[in-house]
């Protein structure tokens, strides 16, 4: 069993609210860390909504609740039965403790507010990602393993590189053919394939819509809603670009990348680390990993972009309260940056950048400027 870092927050927001909610993709390990909680909870009763035969025991929710009153019941996969949150709310309201309900879901928040009525004031919601760096520690391989693979348990603990492919592949084309339309979601598996594919070929790249519509042969606003649909999954993430008032012109479209990189190469059938390392995604590949580890593994900051008309660019802008921090990503063991980086920090008035690249520990680049590996990275900006 592999402890996972979101624990100690869900078993403490489980003190202070009636209802949390762990949210995040399909087979990231919702279910395991859910069943290790409430396993030392006296009396907690778990129901899976994927289960015909636990569907059955909610034939009157109601009643069900009554039973089990003044336990801890956990609700795996509630976006399939959304007429029962207001069974919930009424119950966390007669109630009147914490720790009543884990409610488990595989898409966003904002997904799953769409199709339940608000239990606003009730309920905290917390996302788990798939394992992190610092989660995958022990693991054989390390962070170039996590990067190869990604973090889905399934595809990460594989014993075989040949076998985390098939899991990954299995993964999309589940989540293509099934996933999408358990969630109410009414797309051709085929289109979104496209979709997904170009996406993986636009990875840490700009989102056009108008152009990426016309390479698939739908309408933007379609593409849209492809992305929408992508985001609200974890699929992809989009960062925006850094609002600031300079002289230089800074370019104003999001970027796109995947939200796990073992998904990434699955989708370009990079199925090792030779061939990861010699096509030409791997920079952006390495990029995508560092924001996904920095985005896991960071609380309250806020993440985007700066690139100006004539190329200066800064990877990474991470800001918190007062504190605004770039990072450059770099797939180098001896890094360096170009001369519109320093150009671009000096415009942004930012003081404090670093360097990320595979390496161990840092050391300063000039100027301000430290290289410094992803773990060290991690721990600095905690």
């Amino acid at each position: 069993m592999i402890t996972r870092d979101k624990e100690k927050e869900i078993r403490k927001y489980l003190r202070h609210f009636p209802a949390v909610a762990i949210t995040g993709p399909r087979q990231c390990g919702k279910s395991t860390l859910a069943k290790s909680i409430i396993a030392t909870v006296k009396g907690a009763v778990y129901i899976d909504l994927e289960d015909p035969e636990d569907r059955v025991k909610l034939n009157d929710p109601s009643l069900f609740l009554a039973q089990h009153h003044g336990k801890l019941v956990c609700f795996d996969e509630v976006q399939f039965m959304p007429e029962l949150f207001r069974v919930l709310r009424s119950t966390i309201d007669k109630g009147k403790k914490n720790g009543q309900f884990l409610l488990l879901g595989s898409a966003s928040p904002e997904l799953l507010r769409q199709t339940s009525e608000t239990l606003a004031g009730r309920i905290v919601y917390t996302e788990l990602a798939p394992f992190t760096l610092t989660e995958s520690v022990d693991i054989k391989g390390g962070m170039q393993r996590l990067w190869l693979r990604g973090g889905f348990p399934g595809s990460l603990l594989a014993k075989q590189e040949q076998l985390s492919m098939v899991w990954r592949k299995n993964f999309i084309r589940t989540f293509l053919e099934r996933d999408l339309s358990a969630f109410g979601i009414g797309v051709a598996p085929e289109n979104m394939r496209k979709f997904w594919m170009m996406c993986a070929h636009l990875h840490g790249q700009f989102l056009n819509l108008s152009n990426l519509g016309n390479s698939l042969g739908i309408s933007h606003s379609t593409v849209k809603t492809y992305v929408d649909i992508m985001t609200n999954t974890y699929m992809v993430r989009k960062l925006e670009p850094y609002y600031v008032n300079i002289d230089k012109r800074l370019k104003r479209s999001p970027k796109i990348y995947l939200s796990d990189t073992g998904l990434l190469h699955a989708l370009l059938n990079i199925s090792g680390t030779s061939d990861l390392l010699s096509h030409p995604v791997a920079g952006f590949s390495w990029e995508g990993f560092v924001l996904n580890q920095l985005t896991y593994s960071l609380s309250g900051w806020e993440f985007f972009y700066a690139t100006t008309a004539d190329q200066a660019e800064i990877d990474f802008i991470l800001k918190k309260g007062k504190r605004v921090v770039a990072v450059e990503c770099k797939l180098a063991k001896a890094p360096s940056v170009t001369k519109g980086f320093y150009y671009l920090l000096n415009d942004l008035k930012i003081k404090e950048a670093y360097v990320c690249s595979p390496i161990e520990g840092s050391f300063p680049l000039g100027k301000g400027v430290e290289a410094i590996g992803i773990v060290d990275l991690i721990k600095n900006l905690n």
